[in-house]
């Protein structure tokens, strides 16, 4: 039991380390809300799996389709990203563009977590390794594409902020459908078909925090340019 809960949680703490230490340059976000939204994203496991269940017992909503771009894509995504808007975006004070990508990556991380302690629970701590590589991951990408949004809608002028809260949602329920759609198309092949859509998936993790960078330089330096 601890071996699964050690080895189901592990992925998710290095991937969080990882994406929050990448914020060194600018100044780091206090680590205590960072957990608290990474527990709000644990929690969210709960309500996600009673429904789905009571979908998958009234057999609704159980096409291919349906199961990974509504069921799984927009159910969980939209949870996330609703927790993610009601407990940050308007109540934390952003310092920078990077802020989003750390709190979307938490709350990410916090459900993928808990999801795959409960796969290993029930499949076995082999299934470990891929689920690393592919589920944990791609769910901490997929915090990584909401919150570049959002980080961008926190420093857009007024009229541009519902374009980038829609793409917030939007983008990460697209991602996150089709990779379920794969995954369910390809099953016995899925490996030949992951592989690719993973390097996609985070060469645009890795573009949007290059993109936060950038647009914070730029941010910065207007702030320098009107104090001179």
């Amino acid at each position: 039991m601890l071996a699964a809960i050690t080895a189901g949680i592990a992925p998710g703490i290095a991937l969080l380390c990882f994406f929050y230490l990448k914020h060194h340059q600018y100044e780091s976000e206090p680590i205590r809300p960072v957990v608290r939204s990474f527990v709000f994203g644990a929690m969210l496991v709960f309500p996600v799996m009673v429904i789905q269940h009571g979908f998958k017992v009234e057999q609704f909503l159980q096409s291919p389709f349906s199961q990974s771009y509504i069921m799984s894509g927009l159910l969980e995504e939209f949870l996330k990203w609703f927790i993610f808007y009601f407990t940050v975006y308007i109540h934390l004070e952003f310092s920078d563009f990077y802020d989003g990508i750390v709190y979307g990556v938490a709350i990410s991380l916090g459900f993928a977590s808990v999801e795959n302690v409960f796969f290993l629970f029930a499949y076995g701590i082999q299934e470990a390794w891929w689920r690393a590589l592919l589920p944990v991951s791609s769910h901490a990408l997929f915090g990584v594409i909401m919150g570049s949004y959002l980080g961008r809608g926190k420093f857009s002028l007024q009229n541009k902020v519902l374009k980038w809260i829609i793409l917030s949602l939007l983008i990460p329920v697209l991602f996150h459908g089709t990779y379920n759609y794969l995954i369910l198309q390809f099953n016995t092949n899925m490996i030949y078909i992951m592989i690719p859509f993973m390097l996609v998936l985070w060469s645009i993790g890795l573009r949007k925090i290059k993109v936060a960078d950038i647009n914070q330089a730029k941010l910065m330096q207007t702030k320098e340019d009107a104090s001179i």
